[in-house]
């Protein structure tokens, strides 16, 4: 691990990119006798989404495989870009960066594998779940506390949303005065 694994995200954060599997599912790939997918999606971290949402910061998805299962869960979770079956994702990041036309330094990343490292070298800031590969986690400027798809998202919501001075407003929607 490095040195900065517990830093924070920056104030002027816009938009989160995350990978799908490991970070918004365990990274457990089920099917059924009949081929079809099956993921399971950690509740607590669709509301983080939603709170991101809610406060304007922009959400969007790369993915290594493609799965209609998973574009799904993304509308209900109303993500507005995804890119699916990308392998390079450092490439597909700067597409989403010029969708949004924003610069990678105003963006969050979160991913668990080998093929996550360059998309979050290319954020302005990287994040990895508690049971990321080893070598994601080095690369990281935060090693979150929980596992992907046990609460990792909603974890790093709250981080940025802390950041933003958000996160009081997200939560007094609730009810929920801290």
């Amino acid at each position: 691990m490095n040195s900065e694994t517990r830093a924070t995200p920056p104030h002027d954060v816009d938009a989160v990119v995350f990978d799908v599997d490991g970070v918004l599912t365990d990274g457990s790939l089920y099917y059924g006798p009949t081929g079809e997918e099956l993921k399971v999606f950690h509740a607590r971290d669709g509301l983080g989404m939603a709170m991101l949402r809610d406060s304007g910061v922009r959400m969007g998805v790369v993915s290594g495989r493609n799965s209609p299962l998973v574009e799904s869960r993304l509308r209900d979770l109303g993500v507005g870009l995804f890119e699916m079956g990308r392998m390079d994702k450092a490439v597909a990041l700067d597409q989403l960066l010029e969708q949004w036309d924003l610069p990678a330094s105003r963006v969050v990343a979160i991913g668990d594998d080998l093929v996550d490292i360059p998309m979050l070298r290319r954020a302005g800031f990287g994040a990895a779940p508690a049971d990321a590969d080893p070598r994601v986690r080095a690369v990281a400027n935060r090693v979150l506390d929980a596992n992907g798809g046990h609460g990792a998202v909603r974890e790093l919501a709250e981080l940025v949303l802390r950041a933003r001075g958000d996160w009081e407003a997200q939560c007094a929607r609730f009810e929920v005065t801290l």
